[in-house]
């Protein structure tokens, strides 16, 4: 027998565990797997049922971490319940949430009634404990996953009524289901401990509900306090340290026994902690910076949660019952695709993807976990069981959910990705909208560096005054899908735009959309619309700062902003793309480029590397290079394919 290692050796081995935890991640994520599954993998196989790094008996030394972990998980929920996220579709969103609620419950504890002289440890139990057991099981299946929803909708960006319901019901059903679970904790407290169950109890278990929901708010105004310390640090280890005071917190309350009730109070700290970040974010002018303070602090829980989660699952049970997970994870999308019709039918949403609409629902991670381990804290006896196939069925469930979400966005037509570039033809072509002075001069200047341009005009009347007649000019009637098709876009390297925000922000999402346009240029008019140009890769101009801005660099790097602006005739700068196959995996130090050239820095896939002599090119590779302009044009030539 094992017996538990010292305190100091264990956290060494965690802190092992946890960087190999992080290393799977990765490469898990290279498969286009979430990270989370690569942190239980790792999990798995340091923990009792592989490896045996960490010993069976030493999990019980870990209990700290899981309820710190999971006190942080119910904040991060509570702060994503955005009202005004769910108020456009308040109607939808709650028929289908209703409409799920009922129907996963119903199927869910039917169908764990029908089947438990096939599930192990549930054989044994009195019919009383086998009703707490389903009762549990079900409402575990009715979470969902908001980080993956949301990971995946900005992924895809995604917009539209669909993607709406979809992310309001998916962020709205954790607070219902935390709720349910608070009240289905208590009545398998009853079931278990074989009182009567009667009107009065009821009545407690509604009082129960009410005073974690007090409890919350108060949690939420010390959190409050918090976000006003100084350093962040600080701010985190706080938050931190008050959730884990909630669950010592509801330890203490379940000792106590309320108008000598035959159970004690059975308060439920993820509901605590959710409604305190939900207050937080929704009641107070905190809500940025705390949800800046879980986002700093979200990647190192999620990496400890989920590794421990992973050491903790008893695999022998899951392999004993994989037959038993798959009839759950079906009974669960069966549940979810029925409600989901049935409150579509009570929304008059029938005819709007409804059929759809449940495939968005199939993802579980994050509380859902979170539930199922409160589960094997509250319940000594079959509690860690129950949560092992829980936790069974979401990670299939975590598995399969993504990219049926993906697929189903796809299908209704929401998804609002990056086409694939064109392949460069040999000529530099740049379509700039907006005919203006400083767009004239712009064209004429890349004219001079033999760049074919397209000056578009959009409001005829910007012609007047201004000479255009050496540059190549086109007009179009509106800002459309088929006026791109005939500037011929699909063939341009570059667009840049002077024309309102609103106009330019629609012709660089048709751009990118339509033809994976990877240089795009905007002339911003309102700082407020930066973000939504961010977004698309857009590189933006403000008048407001780009003086001030250009005058800074030139008093602090006179040599390098003027040769960036070509202010030196001798010299230039400019981006290549490696499109040479015979470059591949070449070192910079052997590309024995002129005296006359030096390279500047290396991009690849949207990020500037470090690069240095044993930097190695890669095809698709954007190479900055300063030099002579003799010597560039020579260098261009060798690059390209």
């Amino acid at each position: 027998m094992d017996f538990p290692v010292p305190i100091v050796a264990l956290v060494a081995v965690l802190f092992i565990v946890l960087l190999a935890a992080w290393q799977m991640g990765g490469i898990f994520a290279r498969f286009k797997l979430p990270l989370i599954s690569g942190f239980l993998f790792a999990g798995i196989i340091a923990g009792p049922f592989v490896l045996d790094f960490v010993h069976r008996d030493d999990i019980p030394q870990l209990l700290l971490l899981d309820e710190l972990s999971l006190a942080f998980i119910a904040f991060a929920a509570g702060a994503e319940l955005e009202r005004h996220i769910i108020q456009s579709y308040f109607r939808s969103i709650i028929s289908l949430i209703g409409g799920q609620v009922v129907a996963v419950m119903a199927i869910g504890i039917v169908a764990l009634i029908l089947i438990n002289d096939m599930v192990p440890f549930m054989a044994a139990l009195p019919q009383g404990e086998v009703l707490a057991v389903a009762l549990l099981g079900a409402t575990i299946m009715i979470a969902r996953s908001p980080s993956s929803a949301l990971a995946i909708i900005k992924e895809l960006r995604a917009h539209g009524p669909f993607t709406h319901k979809v992310l309001g019901a998916t962020l709205l059903m954790d607070a219902v289901v935390i709720v349910i679970f608070a009240a289905s904790v208590s009545v398998a407290a009853v079931l278990v401990e074989g009182a009567g169950f009667d009107v009065g109890l009821l009545i407690f278990v509604i009082f129960e509900i009410l005073l974690d929901l007090a409890l919350g708010i108060l949690i939420g105004l010390l959190l409050g306090a918090i976000m006003k310390l100084r350093y962040d640090l600080l701010k985190s280890a706080m938050i931190l340290l008050l959730g884990l005071s909630v669950f010592s917190l509801s330890t203490e309350l379940h000792e106590f026994h309320l108008f000598s009730l035959p159970v004690g109070i059975f308060s439920e700290p993820l509901l605590i902690c959710m409604t305190a970040g939900f207050f937080v974010t929704n009641y107070s002018r905190l809500a940025t910076d705390f949800q800046q303070i879980l986002e700093k602090i979200a990647p190192g829980v999620f990496l400890l949660f989920f590794t421990l989660v992973g050491i903790e699952l008893q695999v022998d049970i899951i392999m004993q019952t994989w037959g038993i997970l798959l009839i759950l994870v079906a009974v669960r999308l069966v549940g979810i695709l029925v409600g989901t019709a049935a409150g579509s039918v009570i929304a008059r949403d029938a005819g709007s993807n409804s059929v759809l609409l449940g495939l968005g629902f199939v993802t579980q991670a994050g509380v859902s976990v979170g539930l199922a381990k409160e589960i094997g804290i509250e319940f000594s006896t079959w509690g860690s069981e129950l949560a092992t196939l829980s936790i069974g069925v979401i990670v299939i469930n975590q598995l399969f959910g993504p990219p049926l979400l993906k697929w189903a966005l796809n299908r209704a037509g929401e998804a609002h990705t990056r086409a694939e570039s064109q392949e460069f033809d040999g000529v530099r072509d740049v379509v700039i909208f907006g005919v203006k002075r400083q767009s004239v001069q712009l064209a004429l200047q890349l004219l001079a560096h033999d760049w074919q341009v397209k000056l578009v005009c959009v409001h005829p009347e910007a012609l007047q005054d201004l000479d255009v007649m050496q540059v190549d000019t086109h007009s179009i009637s509106q800002i459309s899908l088929a006026e791109l098709r005939k500037l011929d876009l699909a063939q341009a390297d570059a667009i840049v735009s002077f024309l309102s925000d609103e106009e330019s922000f629609q012709i660089c999402e048709m751009a990118y959309e339509q033809y994976g346009m990877n240089t795009m240029v905007v002339l911003l008019n309102d700082r407020a619309n930066f973000d939504r140009f961010h977004e698309l890769g857009v590189k933006v101009v403000e008048p407001k700062t780009a003086v001030v801005s250009l005058l800074d660099h030139l008093v602090r790097s006179p040599i390098g902003t003027s040769l960036l602006l070509g202010m030196d005739g001798r010299q230039d700068v400019v981006d290549i793309e490696v499109r040479n196959p015979h470059l591949q995996g070449l070192l910079l130090r052997d590309l024995h480029l002129p005296l006359e050239v030096l390279i500047l820095s290396v991009s690849r896939d949207g990020r500037t590397i470090i690069s240095h002599g044993y930097t190695r090119l890669r095809l698709g590779d954007k190479v900055t290079i300063v030099g002579s302009e003799e010597k560039l044009d020579e260098v261009m030539l060798r690059f390209d394919a």
